[in-house]
């Protein structure tokens, strides 16, 4: 759960917890790096423009404003508005991604954007209701493959009748 909405506050203080390495109640600067760096692998794994550790930690820092210049603190995080995005820089490169390469436009005009939640729940009832169709379609392939069973059967049955009720025809 902690994965899928990043911006309820029990998430929040989870994913503090483990960019804390050292447990001093701060993410420092070294912290971000050290997250950075596994964001980079992955970068390169999937053959992404990488982004510096500058930018990086620029985004983060505009992002969560934090009081002091050098260490973010669990405060500064839950009064950023995008708390999931600050962790996905350094935790979740495919949500960073998306996000970045998401259209601004994209959102009709009224619509309010859909939570992390939201969306995860979304795809989840979509993958449901694709599953449910599959299932259906395997019946009715499954209805044609009992049918042409019962079929053989009765011709089985038939011809074992038709054996024992006339043995000298055959």
């Amino acid at each position: 759960m902690a994965e899928e909405d990043k911006s309820h506050p029990t998430a929040i203080e989870y994913w503090f917890r483990i960019m804390d390495l050292d447990g001093d109640g701060y993410i420092s600067l070294y912290e971000l790096e050290f997250f950075y760096t596994a964001q980079l692998e992955k970068m390169r794994l999937l053959g992404v423009e990488e982004c510096s550790l500058l930018d990086c930690i620029c985004q983060a820092l505009d992002l969560v404003r934090p009081s002091a210049d050098t260490k973010i603190t669990l405060a500064d995080i839950k009064k950023c508005k995008q708390p999931s995005l600050f962790f996905n820089i350094f935790l979740n490169i495919q949500k960073f991604l998306d996000h970045e390469l998401k259209d601004p436009f994209s959102n009709k005009d009224g619509e309010t954007p859909l939570s992390d939640w939201d969306k995860y729940a979304t795809r989840e009832y979509e993958d449901l209701i694709a599953d449910e169709e599959l299932n259906k379609q395997y019946e009715y392939e499954d209805d044609f493959e009992d049918e042409e069973e019962e079929v053989a059967l009765g011709n089985v049955a038939k011809s074992a009748v038709e054996t024992y009720t006339n043995p000298a025809s055959n």
